[in-house]
């Protein structure tokens, strides 16, 4: 027989401005338990010494992670020259040095080479599968692997500061999968004087803002208390990058229950991928075709 899960059937995004110090996992673990949530989820992982927005998922809202996690998010990082360390960022161990620095016209110049669609090797210390185990797993015990390049769409990537000849402050805009810490990695091997990041806070990410994030501090003051839950964002929150149909109440039932349901269109053409709004509120993602939305995920909330 299966294990009935605890907790309240909730249903929304909260929003955290995550400290460093703390794995994304962790995080998700005390939101859910500050809220007595029955299922939580978070939409796009942090390393542990990074801060900024952690988009925490709750209930139904966990089926929209995906249109989160696909988003773009932005990124201000501090770039370390003249180090490169076995993880690409400062918790690592230095692993080559060197005494050249490059100029603010240097590193400008090499930043588009970086922009578009490029190819990027993940850290060896990184949560990428190798015959099953976390890369992560396998570079601490000693094993040094070639990981496959994988495609990334890198929107902006721009020079903010330069606080020091031996940093560099950058903003990158990127899509699903990026590595920060290869860019720097990368970044420093193309101006010849290796590189790693100092510190890394992701400021947006899709529609969330870690300006507007709750601090974890304030999540466990209020743990458990009603007071919590007026910071929770709706469902449909998560679904900004999909177009909004209309449903009708007898297209809502429908749907709900799997079965393709009526809609109003609108500007949305056929075959796709949109969301249906019985009164605001979702019911179902699927694929438009024609005055019908074929669900491919529904929302039951109460």
């Amino acid at each position: 027989m299966a294990r009935t899960r605890k907790g309240r059937d909730i249903s929304g995004w909260l929003i955290i401005d995550k400290p460093a110090g703390l794995t994304s996992t962790a995080v998700v673990n005390k939101v859910r338990w500050a809220m007595q949530a029955k299922k939580a989820g978070h939409a796009g992982t942090l390393d542990p010494e990074a801060t900024g927005v952690l988009a925490v998922a709750l209930g139904e809202a966990t089926k929209t992670i995906p249109y989160i996690t696909d988003a773009l998010k932005a990124y201000e990082f501090t770039v370390r020259w003249g180090q490169a360390t076995n993880t690409d960022d400062a918790e690592g161990e230095v692993i080559e040095t060197s005494d050249t620095r490059p100029t603010e016209t240097a590193v400008k110049d090499a930043l588009g080479r970086f922009v578009g669609e490029i190819e990027q090797v993940p850290p060896q210390f990184s949560a990428v599968k190798i015959d099953g185990e976390r890369a992560y797993k396998k570079a601490r015990e000693g094993e040094e692997m070639q990981l496959a390049a994988r495609p990334l769409w890198v929107d902006e990537l721009t020079l903010v500061d330069r606080p020091s000849e031996d940093t560099a402050i950058l903003h990158m805009v990127c899509g699903k999968g990026g590595y920060v810490r290869s860019i720097a990695r990368d970044l420093g091997r193309v101006l010849g004087c290796f590189g790693h990041v100092l510190t890394l806070r992701r400021t947006w990410s899709g529609p969330f803002e870690a300006a507007d994030g709750l601090a974890l501090g304030r999540v466990e003051e209020l743990a458990q208390d009603p007071k919590l839950d007026t910071y929770l964002r709706p469902l449909e929150a998560g679904l900004t990058e999909l177009p909004e149909v209309r449903t009708t109440q007898e297209g809502a039932t429908r749907l709900r229950n799997g079965n393709p349901g009526i809609i109003y269109p609108g500007d949305v053409e056929y075959g796709d991928e949109a969301w249906a709004s019985l009164d605001g509120r979702a019911v179902a993602v699927g694929m438009v075709r024609g005055s019908e939305l074929h669900p491919s995920r529904v929302f039951v909330t109460r």
